[in-house]
């Protein structure tokens, strides 16, 4: 299929999701499709995964889950291997790129609408702060005081660079989607010419991050970012418990948007006490304290210190459809000895 996906696109839209390495991460997949097919049962879903992915998806009874299995190459099992690579699976006319750590909260249908003027894109924000791709501790200030960030577009010759959460990524122009993937493998390659940091670096991490590349890559195309924070249509809001109220299968999910963009990054705080006073002193100021109350299109799990609710989620699921599966096969053979 790989070799033919420019040509024989399987549905006119579709989502995509990849998996490999621990068995967990497919159990993710599995627990993000079973929270989109509560909103869209119509458009198709696809998996590329590591072939003992997909024995395990066989075993259990559960590989119609998804409407196309595509074994994942070695070279490809990675952040980078898959996402600088995404134009090699774009299976669909107009394909959606999803992590697995990503749970649905209503009706898509809009969200298609909204991508279709896009030929690519990626959801973020148009001017990226010190911290994409810099150090996340003090050493950051080295980074502001030498100019880090201005001497690397400098070097490349770039005028802005965008914050991309590739957490979900809308792709339709092949073309230009394999340039941009390209361009990518080739800023990576030249890690050294910039100030970026390995990701690796950063707690709970073990691979490099692509998305620092990406930005830039679609920086040099001139591609625009999708507006990751629209407040009641923000495509994808970060889950943080204090900010997000919901039941234990994520049915229901209410989301506190502080609409002061510079209040709402203080979410990624962790320092509880901390984040309170900073917005409780900012709030201070009229319109800095502001906030609504949202359902996004997609709830995503990011930050590796509030993943636990989903995981809790994602096992429970994985569990229920196995004794689904197996109730199903004890009726089938019941009935079957019943038959005679």
């Amino acid at each position: 299929m790989l070799k033919s996906v420019q040509h024989n696109k399987l549905a006119p839209e579709g989502y995509v999701y990849n998996t490999y390495g621990h068995p967990k991460y497919l159990k993710h997949a599995v627990a993000s499709v079973v929270s989109l097919r509560r909103y869209d049962k119509k458009r198709p879903v696809a998996l590329a995964c590591e072939e003992k992915h997909k024995n395990i998806l066989e075993e259990h009874g559960l590989s119609d889950l998804f409407d196309h299995i595509e074994i994942l190459p070695a070279e490809h099992a990675s952040i980078v291997g898959f996402k600088h690579h995404i134009h090699k699976f774009m299976f669909f006319d107009k394909n959606i790129f999803l992590d697995s750590d990503i749970i649905w909260c209503k009706n898509p249908d809009s969200l298609w609408q909204s991508f279709e003027p896009y030929p690519f894109t990626i959801t973020g924000t148009q001017i990226s702060d010190n911290f994409f791709g810099g150090p996340k501790n003090i050493g950051i200030i080295g980074d502001l005081l030498f100019r880090r960030r201005q001497r690397t577009l400098n070097h490349f010759g770039l005028t802005y660079l965008s914050r991309v959460q590739t957490g979900l990524i809308y792709a339709q122009d092949f073309n230009l989607t394999k340039k941009m993937c390209e361009l990518a493998q080739q800023m990576l390659s030249r890690k050294d010419e910039t100030h970026f940091r390995s990701r690796t670096l950063e707690e709970g991490r073990s691979e490099e991050t692509c998305e620092w590349s990406i930005a830039m890559a679609m920086s040099k195309l001139d591609l625009p970012v999708y507006p990751w924070l629209q407040g009641h249509t923000s495509p994808q809001l970060d889950y943080i418990a204090d900010y997000t109220s919901h039941d234990p299968d994520f049915e229901y999910v209410v989301c506190k948007y502080y609409c002061d963009q510079f209040v709402y990054n203080f979410r990624g705080l962790q320092v509880k006490w901390l984040r309170k006073l900073l917005t409780s002193l900012f709030s201070l100021i009229p319109g800095k304290g502001d906030y609504l109350k949202t359902t996004p299109y997609c709830l995503h799990f990011g930050w590796y210190h509030q993943k636990q609710p989903f995981f809790e989620f994602s096992e429970r699921t994985w569990n229920g459809l196995k004794k689904e599966k197996y109730r199903d096969l004890l009726e089938d053979k019941n009935r079957l000895v019943e038959n005679g």
